[in-house]
């Protein structure tokens, strides 16, 4: 009796993740039936992170030729970066390390917002610009971008700045700060009460995206404040986007049918 023919290999998939859209893609490729082998890379930023399915590595790779190496390495099929719509550095990584290997990469992002009537927003390209655009807005300012890139406000020293954040923030900070820590999802009712009674008479976001946090653009425009949005850098050249774990599937050739596999 002949010996039975070898399974083909499991293939192989790195996602670059920290996102709520990574842990949802990471769950679809461990239990896809095809018996996926993926791995999930977390900066280690951020303590006690929600653990994705599959196999887990922390820490950075030491730029895109680290990364290029863990690729040959450990023989990965495909590369998804789902980090953070800012985590312009690592996706940029992420390019050049799929080019140098021949390692097919797709990016996922969640759409980013838009307004609506009622909004009154000012889009920036930068926490800078958002800093430039404050004075004369409010006195009082909610600022949700997150613990990295606070020095940018520093220097606003007659603002009071409430800050959300999941882990306390670095120095240097502006010098009238309150810190708040806080992890989403929020509810509109919960930010509608938060802006009240902090009194709060501006908004400083950036374009993350998703529902976590959107709850707090609705509540500034039901009490009519000025919401500043840092808009999301563009992707590298020749690189696009998709918005949700499903049409990965489909990048990948994993999706039912088998369509619209990356190249």
């Amino acid at each position: 009796m002949p010996a039975p023919s070898p399974l083909p290999p499991r293939r192989h998939v790195l996602v670059l993740g920290g996102t709520a859209e990574a842990r949802r893609l990471a769950a679809a490729l461990a239990a896809h039936p095809a018996g996926i082998r993926v791995t999930t890379s977390l900066a280690g930023r951020t303590a006690r992170p929600e653990a994705p399915a599959g196999e887990v590595r922390i820490g950075g790779f030491g730029g895109s030729e680290g990364l290029a190496e863990w690729l040959r390495a450990h023989r990965v099929d495909a590369l998804v970066d789902a980090t953070h719509p800012f985590a312009e550095s690592i996706t940029a990584n992420a390019a050049r390390a799929a080019a140098a290997t021949g390692v097919p990469l797709v990016v996922l992002r969640r759409p980013g917002w838009r307004p609506v009537p009622g909004d009154r927003w000012y889009d920036v390209p930068s926490l800078a610009a958002a800093a430039e655009a404050l004075p004369g807005l409010g006195d009082r300012v909610f600022l949700t971008t997150g613990r990295l890139g606070l020095a940018a406000f520093a220097q606003l020293t007659g603002l009071h700045f409430l800050v959300r954040s999941v882990e306390r923030p670095d120095p240097p900070l502006p010098p009238h700060t309150e810190v708040l820590l806080a992890r989403g999802p929020f509810t509109v009712a919960d930010e509608r009460e938060l802006l009240r009674a902090h009194r709060i008479e501006v908004l400083v976001t950036k374009d993350s995206g998703g529902e976590a946090t959107a709850a707090k653009l609705t509540a500034a425009r039901e009490l009519g404040l000025p919401v500043v949005v840092v808009r999301r850098p563009s992707p590298p050249e020749g690189v696009t986007a998709v918005p949700d774990a499903a049409a990965v599937l489909r990048r990948l050739g994993l999706a039912p049918d088998g369509t619209d596999r990356a190249e």
